[in-house]
């Protein structure tokens, strides 16, 4: 077992330990109203886009979400969130650098003595959730865990199952024998996008694989040309089932279940394991990829 496996099966532990951490989660996403970017880069990015939506459709305000190598500081906001596992990833912290004076800047890390430290005013330490793996898998859900956990009262949210349903999803089935799949795609709606796109970056990360990833609806505006009978089209969240039928018809194999999606992300991150070891590929080193990207 490396340690990408192993980490993908601590999740539903360390997910109970961020669902404590709720209130501090709260005071880092500032007051309603509070007019806020998440930003990060890679899974952090994907990250700030699920927790964008789910701090809005909770009525704190509104929230934006940027890729940290994309942001240019043309608006104004309150607050700033910044997601980094390690507190060194350039296009962060130099973001951070371009927010004008007197924007609250929020720091959610796996690690402590890193120069983000230095750029921040509020940090949120999950060290508890830190990785030995390069490939993300338990500090981003970990992270959504507790931001979830934060905001439960106003979503409506019932977390009860949560842990119980990522226990499910290590002991689940896979949805599709990995040497029959060549190509996947994942769609979301709502915060699940941000997973969806997370999920297709973890086959590219860890199997080297063909994978896509988009808003659920959006796929019959194209990407489902592409579709045929050695992909697998997976569906995270409450996606329309109607969409079922185009992937049948393009001669691929839907899949969705029941489970939280959190849970349902622990099952593709152990397909992507799975599709790896199918490759004769070890997903704790992956191919080009560092723990953190550091430029000169």
């Amino acid at each position: 077992m490396n340690d990408t496996v192993r980490e993908i099966a601590s999740q539903p532990d360390v997910w109970q330990r961020g669902v404590a951490m709720a209130g501090e989660a709260r005071a880092a996403l500032g007051a309603p109203g509070t007019r806020t970017l998440v930003l990060g880069c890679g899974t952090s990015w994907f990250m700030a886009q699920s927790l964008a939506e789910l701090r809005e459709a909770a009525g704190l305000g509104e929230t934006d979400a940027v890729c940290a190598s994309e942001y240019v500081p043309r608006r104004r906001y309150d607050r700033v969130i910044a997601i980094t596992r390690s507190g060194t990833s350039t296009e962060v912290l130099e973001a951070l650098r371009q927010l004008p004076a007197g924007t609250h800047r929020v720091a959610v890390t796996a690690v402590t003595g890193e120069p983000v430290d230095d750029l921040v005013d509020t940090r949120v330490l999950l060290d508890f959730a830190d990785e030995r793996s390069v490939v993300q898998t338990r500090f981003p859900t970990t992270l959504l865990a507790m931001f979830r956990a934060a905001l439960a009262s106003e979503l409506g949210a019932d977390l009860a199952r949560l842990v119980a349903d990522g226990r499910a999803a290590l002991d689940a089935p896979l949805p599709a024998d990995p040497a029959a799949i060549e190509h996947l795609v994942f769609l979301g709606t709502g915060w699940t996008v941000g997973l969806a796109h997370e999920a297709a970056l973890k086959v590219r990360e860890a199997a080297q694989a063909w994978s896509e990833s988009y808003p659920a609806m959006d796929y019959r505006h194209g990407p489902v040309a592409v579709a045929g009978e050695r992909s697998l089209v997976w569906s995270f969240g409450a996606t329309p089932e109607s969409l079922d039928d185009a992937v049948r018809a393009a001669g691929a194999q839907p899949y969705r279940d029941t489970l939280d999606p959190l849970a349902q992300l622990v099952l593709a991150q152990r397909f992507a394991t799975a599709l790896a070891a199918h490759r004769g590929l070890d997903p704790d080193t992956p191919r080009l990829l560092t723990r953190s990207v550091v430029l000169a």
